[in-house]
């Protein structure tokens, strides 16, 4: 009998499994009371770090009292004091309608309906570009180079995450990458099937690098064959229909 697969031993929920919720900061979230229809100020207080997010993030304190954590752009330092709403400038930092924001303009932590807090371009360096201002909603730019129409009284903030070029240095030696890992909710490292005993994977075994059978599995496979291509509606390189 071989040991379970790593899909089964995820579904029993493991330590090794769970996220470390005692290092989280916060949730990194606009607050949904302000910054919608009234314009508020705050003040950047500290930066805080969260283990495993690699995005440096911001306690910053609202005039009128109440805090919240934020993902800070470039160039914002402690101290400097944010507007939230539509009364305050296209300034780093500042947290608009996507109506109030030029067109050209670099933004981050970009809402995807208008107060969910933020959902878009929220790693380290990545950022969105306000594409143009259409009757349909305002039309953004992604990291990924797609171009997404949203809602003009979704919110996000002027400038490019901080903590960009994070991916420039190297890790140099595996234990550099295990304390990487090892905040996230998962095991690592990840061995491939092929690599394994027939006894510890479906695709192991044999004088062969190759599964040796198809890998397209049923949506309700059990635990010990759900690997491979799950509920695939095609799999392998798509093939050119010749035109007449």
């Amino acid at each position: 009998m071989g040991k379970r697969l790593i899909v089964q031993r995820r579904g029993r929920g493991g330590i090794q499994f769970r996220s470390r919720d005692h290092l989280k900061r916060g949730p990194a979230r606009y607050p949904h009371w302000v910054g919608l229809g009234e314009t508020v100020e705050g003040e950047i207080v500290e930066f805080l770090h969260e283990p495993g997010r690699w995005t440096p993030l911001a306690r910053v304190r609202l005039e009128g009292g109440g805090e919240f954590i934020y993902i800070p752009p470039e160039g914002v330092h402690r101290g400097q004091r944010i507007t939230l709403g539509p009364g305050g400038s296209p300034a780093t930092g500042n947290v608009l309608p996507l109506e109030m924001i030029p067109d050209g303009t670099l933004v981050c932590n970009v809402e995807i309906r208008p107060g969910d807090g933020g959902k878009m371009a929220r790693r380290s360096g990545s950022y969105a570009v306000v594409f143009s201002h259409e009757p349909g909603g305002v039309v953004l730019r992604l990291p990924s180079g797609k171009e997404k129409r949203v809602s003009p009284r979704c919110r996000a903030t002027v400038g490019v995450v901080a903590g960009g070029g994070r991916i420039e240095k190297p890790l140099v030696k595996a234990g550099n990458a295990w304390r990487k890992e090892r905040v996230h909710p998962k095991r690592w490292p990840r061995v491939r099937g092929v690599a394994m005993n027939p006894v510890s994977h479906p695709h192991g075994g044999g004088s062969h690098k190759r599964p040796g059978k198809p890998t397209t599995v049923p949506r309700t496979a059990p635990p010990g064959q759900k690997v491979g291509h799950i509920a695939a509606r095609k799999t392998g390189r798509a093939k050119k229909r010749a035109k007449f």
